[in-house]
């Protein structure tokens, strides 16, 4: 590529910068014009282009396109541009560019239009009081929009106002404040307000006023003062952690700083420490209260001597003064006391199985009123077990009954009961002290063996051993190490069977020779700790099975059933002999049934001259069914040889007309073969029996009950063909249906 040398450029078409006043007035006005070297018989066309013409903020400049003259068409702001780059252009008649474009730089002159700002309104400063001369306390500063490199906005402080006092300066250039003078108090003038002032053109210009505000900080120069010399208190004896009163005191300094905070001290009269004193924050008052209970009856009146100052030292520059004392006189009053357990709780000790009525102790209490008679008397509060008897003059404490261990109301083999002591004064007062009784073990239980019962192989060496263990229910030390042994009255176990111990629950057993596989019972001796030790004989169940390689049971059966499911020989007897004894009790039960439906279907078909039932009584009362124990007599039905055609039949209760005997008894056919002649001959009785009721004499239905113990009658219409019904059972009923078994069965 070849690099085109630079054209030379006309000195008419280069245009220098142009300067214009910011808020001209006289628009349009005149502020250049461009020419072109290049004329042409028709002439040049100029324009320009740029932010005011043809880019925001448009139409502030505008060009003559035929003579190049450019003018300002709006007043210009230098605060938003201070200054405006064009691009001027030359063309012809046909649009064709005649010169190169060149750069229009219009530059906006500052005028001094704009005040000075103060950054806030109000500005806020602290300093202590007493601060010395030149100590700075704060800076104000502001702003002009004006252009920063003339004096339009060179700015100049000053303080127009702030009191008589003159206590504050400020730097016209900073606008640092700083204390221009001693003797800033803040309990005289806590709070000054200045007036400062910013001025542009160095102080000559545009002015602005702000407010500064400077507070004093509190320092502790000011004691604290009682206001008074003496206080007077009063006080109940036996009261504690109550307030008795106040003592009050002033201080000049800023209230709730840690220089007005007081703090009081008890210098002297009360060697006991029976009060304190504290301050109150919000009011800074001194608060006596009483931190451990006053007896009138040893000393009625208290002297106190108070001191107080601040919680912050006083500062070097505050004026000496002496230390503020007051005194403080407490009068004690005189007030029924509640009775006093010296010992509470009371601990004693009692062995189990004391028997009943037995003093264990005797729990009284003392009355602090010495200068008053009274009398106490005592009362259980709290025996959850039941097993105190309470002597309510003497305080005595026995047995009710027999203390036993262990117990739901023991807490660690404590029993824990409540005494409860009051006086006779009006209104009377009580007090209530802890018994605490430790129920003494005692060795009353011998070890027992668990499991009783294993399996072990009958080799020695490999898998001849069982692990023995063995509970006690007594509790240390009654209780392990346990001692195990072969039974000493047969001493010719020991060829066979040791035992040696593992720890102090647990033993090992162990062959000695190859037993036969079987049941073997060996007789233990197994003793305790106790004092005296407790022993006991007891019968070991060891299952010797057949031995494998590994030392282990080869017969799974008899392992699972004896070691694996963890049942005992005679748990095993026990649940065998329970089952049998279940299957023996359901056998007779099935069978009394059986024969007392047999008895039934036998009894009502009974013949006999002297059944009553076989004589029509009133049947149209439905009576109340199964529950219904007031209608008939069922011991008829059940025992039907014990009455006779001449006793007096049972009459309904419940029958709304007397029913009478028939005037004669119905007398059973000599024959009944046929079953229809005997029941119309019943039906024909039953109506010519004046006694009884018309057929529409309202009946009586009585409640049946919630339910029946009968089978239901649901099998009667269980099957519609006589295939499905089996008849041999009338073979039973005796030869009044030997007819019917015989065509049915």
């Amino acid at each position: 590529r070849q690099h085109e040398a630079p054209r030379r450029v006309k000195r008419a078409w280069v245009i220098p910068p142009i300067s214009v006043s910011e808020n001209h007035k006289r628009i349009p006005h005149l502020l250049v014009q461009i020419k072109s070297d290049k004329q042409q018989p028709g002439g040049v066309i100029y324009s320009i282009k740029g932010p005011g013409v043809d880019e925001e903020p448009l139409g502030i400049f505008s060009i003559d396109k035929f003579s190049g003259k450019v003018f300002l068409n709006a007043m210009l702001d230098r605060e938003e541009n201070d200054r405006y780059r064009l691009r001027a252009f030359a063309l012809d008649l046909g649009g064709v560019t005649l010169e190169d474009p060149t750069d229009l730089e219009i530059i906006v002159v500052d005028q001094n239009d704009n005040r000075p700002l103060f950054r806030q309104d109000v500005f806020t400063g602290r300093v202590v009081e007493g601060a010395e001369p030149g100590t700075c306390v704060m800076t104000v500063d502001a702003t002009d929009a004006d252009d920063p490199d003339t004096d339009n906005a060179a700015l100049r402080y000053s303080i127009l106002e702030q009191g008589a006092a003159g206590m504050f300066s400020i730097n016209a250039t900073t606008g640092e404040i700083c204390t221009a003078r001693p003797g800033l108090d803040r309990e005289t003038m806590g709070v000054y307000n200045l007036t400062v002032q910013a001025a542009d053109m160095s102080g000559d210009g545009l002015t602005t006023t702000a407010m500064a505000v400077i507070y004093l900080e509190d320092i502790n120069d000011n004691p604290p003062e009682f206001t008074k010399e003496e206080f007077s208190m009063e006080v109940e004896e036996q009261a504690a952690g109550v307030d008795v009163g106040r003592v009050f005191v002033h201080d000049k300094d800023l209230a709730g700083s840690p220089s007005w905070l007081a703090k009081f001290t008890i210098l002297e009269g009360d060697p006991e420490g029976a009060f304190a004193i504290r301050t109150d924050p919000h009011t800074n008052d001194g608060v006596l209260s009483v931190v451990k209970p006053l007896d009138h009856e040893v000393r009625d009146r208290f002297e106190l001597t108070v001191s107080v100052r601040n919680e912050r030292p006083l500062e070097p520059s505050a004026p000496a003064s002496p230390r503020a004392l007051a005194t403080v006189r407490v009068r004690v009053r005189d007030v029924n006391e509640a009775p006093v357990f010296r010992e509470n709780p009371r601990r004693i000790s009692v062995l189990e199985g004391t028997p009943p009525g037995t003093p264990i102790t005797t729990y009284t209490a003392s009355d602090p009123d010495t200068h008053q008679i009274q009398t106490l008397s005592y009362a259980l509060l709290y025996d959850p077990a039941d097993w105190l008897r309470l002597d309510p003059h003497s305080g005595t404490v026995r047995t009710k009954r027999e203390l036993l261990h262990p117990s739901a109301f023991l807490q660690g083999g404590w029993y824990i009961a409540l005494v409860l002591a009051r006086d006779d004064a009006e209104p009377p007062l009580s007090a209530t002290g802890t018994l605490s009784i430790e129920i003494l073990e005692v060795n009353d239980h011998a070890p027992q063996l668990q499991p009783p019962a294993g399996v072990l192989c009958g080799r020695p060496g490999r898998g001849g051993t069982l692990l023995l263990g063995a509970t006690d229910d007594d509790r240390p030390p009654h209780g392990a190490p346990f001692h195990f042994q072969l039974s000493p009255q047969h001493p010719q176990l020991a060829r066979n069977w040791s035992i040696a111990r593992f720890n102090v629950t647990h033993a090992v057993l162990a062959v000695l020779a190859e037993l036969p596989e079987g049941l073997y019972s060996l007789p233990l001796l197994l003793r305790d700790s106790g004092t005296p030790p407790r022993e006991q004989h007891q019968l070991l169940n060891v299952s010797v099975c057949h031995c494998g390689r590994d030392g282990t049971c080869l017969d799974g059966v008899l392992a699972a059933a004896t070691a694996g499911a963890g049942i005992t020989l005679g748990a095993l007897m026990i649940i065998l002999g329970s089952t049998i004894l279940l299957l023996v009790l359901a056998g007779l039960g099935a069978a009394r049934a059986r024969s007392r439906r047999r008895a039934l279907r036998k009894g009502l078909l009974q013949r006999s001259r002297d059944d009553m039932r076989d004589n029509i009584l009133n049947y149209d009362e439905q009576g109340g069914g199964e529950e219904d124990q007031d209608a008939y007599d069922l011991n008829q039905l059940r025992h039907p040889e014990l009455f006779s055609a001449r006793a007096k039949p049972p009459l309904r209760r419940d029958a709304p007309l007397s029913s009478g005997t028939p005037l004669a008894p119905r007398k059973l056919p000599s024959s009944p073969s046929d079953i229809e002649d005997f029941i119309n001959e019943g039906l024909e009785a039953a109506d010519s029996d004046p006694s009884v009721p018309p057929y529409d004499t309202a009946l009586i239905y009585d409640y049946e009950g919630s339910g029946s113990v009968a089978s239901p009658l649901s099998s009667i219409v269980s099957s519609l063909t006589d295939e499905d019904q089996d008849y041999d059972y009338l073979n039973e009923w005796g030869p009044r249906f030997r007819r019917l078994a015989d065509l049915y069965g």
